[in-house]
């Protein structure tokens, strides 16, 4: 069975290679991506009767970092650097209005003053960030074999028993939210912490967040803290020019933000 898996993944991914650019083909995801939803889903749960989103509130992020933290223990994310499903970046304007932007271990650590700074800052904030869970996702268009796909309760999954780590949803998302995990070698990111909101509990960055500067909840619930976020805020959304539709909407962020 190990050898016909690996037969089968090889395939896939020299089909993937073999993919002419030029042609423009999209692939649409199948039933594989559904069986994988009804395997997570909790008894009871109705996934047709939500649509998950979120909202970070910039004025109330204060870098501690605790929500990168939180995911990285929470889904075991490889603790080699550089990999991350959500992190925290801080943006520091100068006198001249451009944006400095570092991430050191993903906001995890802090956020130490860089040594040698002599430059004089106007203003410092920071931005968590993680997959946007579009509702035109654009990693799901360009996926191959159909691993990437979108559930019916709006949030964007990977099916690992499918993915072929062809990388091309790696390089279609704008948001630099995916990579490649270093021993399955598939495709991994933000899922909102999905084994946990289906059973009613806050993806683990939002529970930990001790400012509350993120908030989960569903689009068209009246109840839903996210409904009353979006209401009393005036929010963006990161890089909407593009019509990926993103459902992680901020409070607070100015044209530097990116």
């Amino acid at each position: 069975m190990k050898n016909n898996n690996k037969s089968r993944r090889e395939f896939l991914l020299t089909c993937s290679k073999a993919l002419p650019a030029a042609a423009g083909l999209v692939f649409m995801p199948y039933a594989t991506g559904q069986l994988l939803l009804k395997a997570q889903e909790s008894e009871g749960y109705d996934p047709t009767q939500h649509n998950y989103a979120m909202g970070v509130d910039i004025h109330k992020c204060i870098g501690c970092g605790r929500c990168a933290d939180a995911c990285k223990k929470e889904n075991l994310v490889p603790e080699e650097p550089y990999y991350f499903r959500t992190w925290v970046e801080r943006y520091r304007i100068n006198l001249e209005g451009e944006a400095i932007v570092d991430s050191p271990n993903g906001g995890i650590d802090g956020f130490p003053e860089p040594a040698g700074s002599e430059e004089e800052i106007l203003r410092s904030f920071f931005v968590p960030k993680l997959c946007n869970h579009c509702a035109n996702p654009p990693c799901v268009q360009v996926c191959p074999v159909g691993a990437t796909f979108t559930s019916r309760d709006g949030v964007v999954l990977v099916d690992e028993t499918y993915c072929v780590g062809c990388r091309y949803c790696v390089q279609a998302c704008p948001y630099g939210a995916r990579y490649i995990h270093p021993e399955k070698q598939v495709a991994d990111k933000c899922t909102f912490c999905y084994h946990r909101i289906v059973k009613g509990l806050l993806p683990a960055c939002v529970e930990v967040c001790p400012t509350q500067a993120r908030v989960f909840g569903e689009v068209g619930l009246r109840s839903s803290p996210l409904r009353r976020f979006l209401r009393f805020n005036d929010v963006t959304v990161m890089k909407g020019s593009l019509n990926t539709k993103p459902k992680v909407y901020y409070a607070g962020a100015d044209g530097e933000v990116r």
